[in-house]
C-alpha cells in the first residue's frame, strides 16, 4: 500500500512542493535475485517448499511472512535459468540490441500469502519514498512476470497483477481454470493446461484396460480442478475410481497416514496421483514407512520427473505424462558456473551450497556442519540443481522469458534498412507488452513459442516410465507421446517398451471384475460402480460375440446358439427321413402289409370258386384286399421331406383308401345280415342288397370322402412348414393341416364308418359261426377303433416328427388289424384245414 502526503515547508514550497511524496506502507520484501536494467522483469519460484508460521497478538505489526523449511534446488535451476535467458537476450544483437533487461526474481514458497505480498512488491518497487508529479499511482516497475511454480499461488498473483494489466507468464501453473480470460486477462502459459493432461492420463489408463482405479490429487488449486478435469474425462471413457483422496504437505500426521492406508487397502491396482512434487514426497515418505501391497503410479507432469522423488524405488514402473525434454545450449556451464565468491555474495546460493554439501560458508563454526574449504566440486554434485539431462521445465521459464522479450521487442524495437533500433527511452506500458504477448509467433533452440486465445501453447507431452539403469538407478524414460495438434485416434503413441510395478514386464491388471467373455452379459452388483458385475451366462436362444457385452442379442428365428453362446448357427432341420432306424422300420412294415394283402389276394384268388371264398362275398373281398394294400402303401407318403404335393397326398390318401376299406367291411357287414334275413320264409331281402347295391354303397360312400377331401384341397389344402415352436433348437419340416375343420372332418367321416360297421358286426355276432365272419369283423372294427381312438391324444401331444411316426403307426395297427382279423382264418382253412372248406362243413351246424 502507498501513502501520499504533500512535501511543503514552513517558509513556503520547497523544491519538491510540486511533486507528492509517495510512502511504501509495510515492509519492502527483498527479492533473491535482482539486477538492475532497462525494462525490469519479475520472477516468482518456491526455493523453499514452507512458509514459516506465525501466530499474531494484534498488538505488534505483524512480521513479514517468510520462506522456511527444505530448500528446493530444483526451482533453484528454474530461477537461475531465467536469469541464463536474461544475460543470453542481453547479449544478443537480434533480440532487444543495445537494451538491457533486468530482473527481480522472489521466493514465494508456494504460499498464497507469500505470493500476495511478492504480487504487490513487483507492482510497486522497492523504494520506500518517492515522489510523483500529480498522485502515487505508477506505471509498474517489471514490464511482466515469470511464474509461479504453482497454479495455486498464480491464481492469487494473477488476479492482482491483473489489475494492472501486467503479463503474468508461468512455466509450470497448469490449472485448467486459468485458461478463463474473463477472470484472468493477464495470464499466459508456456506449459500445456491440465484440460490436455486429464485426457491424456485417461487416454493412457484406458489403453492399458485399467477400469478400476485410485486417485488421488493435491489439495490446491492445481490438484482440485486437474482432478475434476481427469475424473470427466475417465468417466466418458467408461474407468471406474475406488477412492479419491485429496491431501497437502500441511496436514496433520493422522491425515497423511489415514491416505496411505486407503492405498493400501484398496483393491486397485493403479493410483493416479495428481499432486505437487511437495505433497507426493510426504505421502511416499509414509507409504515407505509401512510397505503395502505393489501399487502401480500414474503420475502427473508436476511430480513425474521431480529428481527428489524417484529415490522411492518402490514406484518403479511408474508412468505419466511430462513436458518435451530439450535442450539449452550453455545452461550447464552457466549453472555449474559458482564460484566461492558468487556464492557467499547471495544469501540463496549460500543456502544451497551448505545444504547440498553439508558445509558453512560462515567462518565461525557450526555444532554438526563442517567448515567449507574450497574442495567442494559442484560438477560431480548429485543434485536436482545440476541435473540438466532431462531439462523439461527449465525449458518452459526459457521459453517464458523469450516470449516476453519478444513482446518487449515488438514494443521498443523498429527495423529499417535491414537493421533493427531498439529505443530504451521510450515510455513503456504493461499493456502494451501485454498486447504484443498475444501476437507472439517465433521459434527459439527449434522450439516452437505462440499462445492460442486463452492464453495456452499447443500441449505436446512425452510419455515417461521409471526404469532402473544398469546401476539400479531409477531414471524417467521416454517411452511415447501425446500432441494434442493431433487428429482423434492419432495423438497417443507409445514406441518403446515399458516398466511395470516391481520392476515386471507384464501389464499389471486393475479391473473391480474380470472382463466377461462372449456367451455372457454384464449384470452391475447392487450399490457398487458400473465397473463392478457379474457375468450371466446369455439367456436361451441369445448369444454375445463380443466381451463384456451389456445385453446378449436374440439369434434370428431359423437360428441357434452355439454351445459357447458366442455364435448363431443354422437350426438343424428334421424330418421323418428314409435314412433314419424308425423311419426304416415303418417302411418295411408298411411294405410288408402291402405284400401280406396281395399274397392274401393271391391265395383267396387261387382258391376262389371254393366254398369258404364263395360264401363270404369274394368280390367285396378282393376290394377290401385292394384297399387294404394301398392303406399300407399310404403310409410311405408320410415319410421324407414333406413338399407341396406329398402333403395334399397323404392325407388325402389316408383319408380315401382308408374310407373305400371300411366301406368294404360295411358292405360286408350288411351281406351277412341280409343273408340270414334272406333265410326266413317269405323274405326277398337279397334282391335289394345283391351285388349292383353292394357296389353302389361302397362306390357311394367313398365318393362322400372324395368330395370332403376335394373341398379341403380347395379351400385350404396342407402344406409343408418349418415349425419353429415346439424345438426351440431345432426346425421340424411338417405338413401344416391347413383347414384343421377339413382334416378332422376326413378322421370323423372315417370313425362314423368304423364305429357304423362295429355296432352292425356286433349284431351279427350270433349268427351260425361256420357261416358268417361277423365275429371277425367284430374283431378288426374293434381294434380299428382302438387304434384310432388312441391316436388322437397320441398326436396332438406328440412333438415333431413323432406326430408323423404316430399317424404312420395308427395307419399301419389298423391296417393290419383288419387283415388279421379278417383273412388269416380263411387262409389258415384254405391252406392249412382243407377239410374244413367244403360246403358240407359250412352247411352241417345250419
Amino acid at each position: 500500500m502507498i501513502q501520499n502526503t504533500d512535501a511543503v515547508t514552513g517558509a513556503g514550497l520547497s523544491v519538491e512542493a510540486s511533486l507528492v511524496k509517495c510512502t511504501l506502507q509495510g515492509t519492502a520484501r527483498l527479492p533473491a535475485f535482482s539486477i538492475d536494467g532497462d525494462f525490469v522483469l519479475g520472477g516468482a519460484f518456491f526455493l523453499h517448499y514452507q512458509m514459516q508460521t506465525v501466530v499474531n497478538n494484534y498488538t505488534t505489526m505483524p512480521e513479514l511472512p517468510r520462506c522456511t523449511g527444505s530448500f528446493n534446488a530444483r526451482d533453484l535451476r528454474f530461477s537461475r535459468t531465467m536469469i541464463f535467458a536474461i544475460e543470453e537476450i542481453n547479449n544478443s544483437t537480434k533480440l532487444l540490441p543495445g537494451i538491457r533487461l533486468g530482473y527481480q526474481i522472489y521466493d514465494t514458497c508456494s504460499a498464497v500469502p507469500v505470493a500476495v505480498h511478492v504480487a504487490f512488491q513487483l507492482s510497486n518497487g522497492q523504494d520506500a519514498v518517492f515522489y510523483k508529479g500529480s498522485n502515487c499511482s505508477q506505471s509498474s516497475v517489471v514490464m511482466a512476470a515469470v511464474g509461479d511454480s504453482g497454479s495455486t499461488p498464480s491464481i492469487s498473483m494473477s488476479r492482482i497483477l491483473g489489475s494492472f494489466n501486467i503479463p503474468l507468464v508461468s512455466h509450470f501453473a497448469t490449472c485448467a481454470c486459468l485458461s478463463d480470460k474473463y477472470e484472468y486477462p493477464t495470464f499466459f502459459r508456456t506449459i500445456p493446461s491440465d484440460y490436455y493432461q486429464a485426457a491424456a492420463l485417461a487416454k493412457l489408463v484406458k489403453h492399458f484396460g485399467w477400469t478400476w482405479i485410485g486417485a488421488i490429487h493435491s489439495d490446491s488449486d492445481y490438484g482440485n480442478y486437474g482432478m475434476a478435469t481427469f475424473l470427466e474425462t475417465a468417466h466418458r471413457e467408461g474407468i471406474c475410481v475406488e477412492y479419491i483422496e485429496s491431501f497437502d504437505w500441511t496436514y496433520p500426521q493422522s491425515k497423511i497416514q489415514r491416505v496411505a492406508d486407503v492405498i493400501r487397502r484398496s483393491t486397485a491396482t493403479v493410483v493416479v496421483a495428481f499432486a505437487a512434487p511437495g505433497d507426493m514426497k510426504i505421502l511416499l515418505k509414509e507409504l515407505a514407512l509401512q510397505p503395502g501391497p505393489s501399487r502401480q503410479w500414474i503420475g502427473s507432469e508436476a511430480w513425474i520427473t521431480d529428481p527428489s522423488l524417484m529415490s522411492f524405488t518402490f514406484c518403479t514402473g511408474a508412468i505419466g505424462v511430462a513436458i518435451q525434454k530439450s535442450v539449452i545450449p550453455g545452461l550447464r556451464g552457466f549453472l555449474l558456473d559458482l564460484s566461492h565468491s558468487k556464492v557467499a555474495s547471495s544469501s540463496v546460493l549460500t543456502e544451497f551450497w551448505e545444504d547440498a554439501f553439508n558445509c558453512t560458508l560462515a567462518k565461525t563454526s557450526h555444532p554438526n556442519k563442517r567448515v567449507c574449504d574450497g574442495n567442494e566440486d559442484i560438477e560431480t554434485l548429485k543434485s536436482p540443481y545440476t541435473e540438466t539431462s532431462q531439462l523439461r521445465v527449465s525449458n518452459m521459464v526459457y521459453k517464458a522469458v523469450y516470449a516476453i522479450a519478444h513482446a518487449i521487442h515488438n514494443v521498443v524495437c523498429h527495423k529499417k534498412n535491414a537493421t533493427v533500433y531498439c529505443n530504451k527511452y521510450i515510455r513503456v506500458e504493461p499493456k502494451q507488452v501485454l498486447t504484443e504477448l498475444k501476437k507472439i509467433n517465433f521459434s527459439q533452440n527449434g522450439y516452437h513459442i505462440s499462445f492460442d486465445k486463452n492464453g495456452d501453447p499447443i500441449a505436446f507431452y512425452e510419455l515417461v516410465n521409471w526404469q532402473k539403469s544398469e546401476s539400479a538407478i531409477i531414471e524417467p524414460v521416454t517411452v511415447g507421446y501425446y500432441d494434442a495438434s493431433l487428429p482423434m485416434g492419432e495423438q497417443f503413441r507409445i514406441n518403446r517398451n515399458l516398466t511395470w510395478l516391481e520392476d515386471g514386464t507384464q501389464v499389471p491388471v486393475s479391473v473391480c471384475s474380470e472382463s466377461c467373455p462372449p456367451g455372457t452379459r454384464k449384470v452391475l452388483q447392487k450399490g457398487k460402480p458400473i465397473c463392478c458385475y457379474d457375468c450371466i451366462s446369455c439367456p436361451e436362444g441369445e448369444i454375445s460375440n463380443m466381451t463384456d457385452a451389456p445385453d446378449c442379442i436374440l439369434c434370428p428365428k431359423e437360428f441357434w446358439p452355439n454351445t459357447e453362446k458366442n455364435s448363431c448357427f443354422p437350426k438343424p432341420v428334421e424330418f421323418l427321413s428314409f435314412g433314419e432306424v424308425l423311419s426304416i422300420i415303418l417302411a418295411t412294415f408298411s411294405v410288408s402289409g402291402a405284400c401280406l394283402a396281395i399274397i392274401t389276394a393271391a391265395v383267396l384268388f387261387h382258391h376262389r370258386t371254393t366254398p369258404i371264398v364263395r360264401a363270404n362275398n369274394s368280390e367285396l373281398s378282393f376290394l377290401l384286399l385292394f384297399s387294404l394294400t394301398l392303406c399300407f402303401l399310404c403310409a410311405l407318403t408320410f415319410i421324407g421331406a414333406p413338399s407341396r404335393w406329398s402333403c395334399m397326398l397323404r392325407h388325402t390318401a389316408f383319408g380315401i383308401t382308408f374310407v373305400l376299406c371300411i366301406s368294404c367291411v360295411l358292405g360286408k357287414t350288411i351281406v351277412v345280415l341280409m343273408a340270414f334275413k334272406a333265410t326266413i320264409p317269405g323274405s326277398n331281402t337279397m334282391k335289394w342288397f345283391g351285388p349292383p347295391q353292394q357296389r353302389m354303397t361302397v362306390v357311394s360312400v367313398t365318393f362322400i370322402q372324395v368330395i370332403i377331401c376335394t373341398v379341403w384341397l380347395v379351400v385350404s389344402p396342407p402344406f409343408p412348414m418349418k415349425n419353429l415352436t415346439t424345438y426351440k433348437e431345432k426346425i421340424i419340416l411338417e405338413c401344416a393341416l391347413g383347414s384343421a375343420v377339413g382334416f378332422w372332418a376326413v378322421l370323423g367321416y372315417i370313425g362314423l364308418l368304423a364305429v357304423f360297421s362295429f355296432v352292425l358286426a356286433v349284431l351279427a355276432r350270433k349268427l351260425p359261426d361256420n357261416f358268417n365272419e361277423a365275429k371277425m369283423i367284430t374283431f378288426s372294427m374293434l381294434i380299428f377303433c382302438a387304434v384310432w381312438i388312441t391316436f388322437i391324444p397320441a398326436y396332438v401331444s406328440s412333438p415333431g416328427k413323432f406326430t408323423v411316426a404316430v399317424e404312420i403307426f395308427a395307419i399301419l395297427a389298423s391296417s393290419f388289424g383288419l387283415i388279421l382279423c379278417i383273412f388269416a382264418p380263411k387262409c389258415f382253412i384254405i391252406l392249412f384245414q382243407p377239410e374244413k372248406n367244403t360246403k358240407k362243413y359250412l352247411m352241417k351246424k345250419m
